[in-house]
């Protein structure tokens, strides 16, 4: 597990990047809402994680037509509700810096400090984060666009994110936790899920 904190030199100077958000499709376990527009602590998730990457170059929101602050780009992936795979390469198309953020568009407690963590440790191919348990974490990291670009393209049918990615050489990050603060990589997939996080969530 590489968790070293990146030299002061490397910090002061972080390359562009564009974030690239995945917000597609319904959730059917939460009643088939448009789960990125589920309220947490007073905002959408969406909202969330868009205001964690406010200071990216490009900001790419894969999904069907929502609200998105001015100068967020929607793009759609084909087909819809194809998955993340799909959403990527339709996203990828979107972007023009040489680095982007790939993240989940269900992640309320997502912070600019984990972003800009992610990306002082880019290496290799890409960098993600590991939760508490050692689970890769892959729709919350930051990549090599080429590399990114090149894993998801001409993959044939519903594929899952880790069997693309796993042959790129990644690096891995386990932030620090606050105490009695939600980790970042919370997403919201069921009932119960949303609402302990809606309890955690500072008063709005």
């Amino acid at each position: 597990m590489d968790e070293q904190a990146p030299d002061d030199d490397r910090a002061g100077r972080l390359p562009a990047y564009a974030a690239l958000v995945l917000a597609g499709g319904r959730a059917a376990r939460l009643g088939g809402q448009p789960k990125p527009q589920l309220q947490v602590g007073g905002r959408s998730m969406l909202e969330a994680v868009l205001a964690a990457v406010a200071d990216a170059d490009e900001r790419v929101v894969v999904g069907p037509p929502q609200p998105v602050p001015t100068g967020v780009t929607v793009v759609r992936e084909q087909p819809p509700g194809g998955g993340p795979v799909p959403a990527m390469r339709a996203g990828l198309a979107a972007v023009t810096t040489e680095v982007v953020a790939v993240l989940a568009a269900d992640l309320p407690f997502l912070t600019a400090e984990v972003v800009r963590a992610l990306r002082e440790r880019l290496t290799g191919d890409g960098v993600l984060v590991v939760d508490a348990t050692g689970r890769d974490q892959f729709l919350l990291g930051v990549w090599r666009t080429a590399a990114l670009r090149a894993a998801v393209a001409d993959v044939p049918g519903p594929t899952s994110v880790r069997a693309v990615l796993s042959p790129l050489a990644v690096r891995r990050y386990r932030p620090d936790l606050v105490p009695g603060t939600p980790p970042p990589w919370t997403d919201c997939d069921t009932p119960a899920e949303l609402g302990r996080a809606r309890a955690a969530a500072p008063p709005a």
